[in-house]
């Protein structure tokens, strides 16, 4: 591998779980000196262009990470191609990445969660209020160091 690891992670729509976890990533990679190109994507096309939602940008800010600048956008097989790990929310998501490029190195974000159970999605906090994504991002930060050590293991 030449250059920083690509890390992506992967959600439904791009607008709420995957930009969260793109962002908590940079920030601890950055913290423990793990250089890595991070970005997220979904696997649909219905919210492109579409900012962060309001309120996991709400509960980004509040935890200390930057929000801004977000637009959603498409995983795409070139994606999936160029990624030297990607973090799918669900597997509902990675069987779909899956069929796009058989071969890409797609994992679940509750592998690197020590409480998580094997194949347990992280909790999509669309439908409910601040205290659902404020679970989110716990769940998310529970799974970062594991995360960390995967993209460090890439180098």
């Amino acid at each position: 591998m030449t250059g920083a690891p690509e890390v992506v992670f992967v959600c439904w729509g791009n607008i709420c779980r995957s930009p969260m976890a793109e962002r908590v990533a940079r920030q601890w990679l950055d913290d423990a000196g793990v250089p890595a190109r991070v970005s997220s994507a979904g696997v649909s096309s219905e919210e492109l262009s579409n900012p962060i939602d309001h309120r996991a940008r709400r509960v980004l800010e509040d935890a200390g990470y930057d929000a801004a600048g977000h637009r959603a956008r498409q995983i795409s097989a070139d994606d999936l191609r160029a990624a030297d790990l990607v973090i799918a929310a669900e597997d509902f998501h990675a069987e779909r990445m899956r069929r796009l490029a058989p071969d890409a190195p797609i994992r679940l974000i509750s592998e690197f969660d020590p409480s998580a159970r094997p194949g347990d999605p992280l909790p999509d906090p669309w439908y409910g209020g601040p205290d659902d994504f404020l679970d989110t991002l716990e769940a998310i930060e529970r799974a970062m160091p594991g995360i960390v050590e995967a993209v460090r293991d890439l180098r």
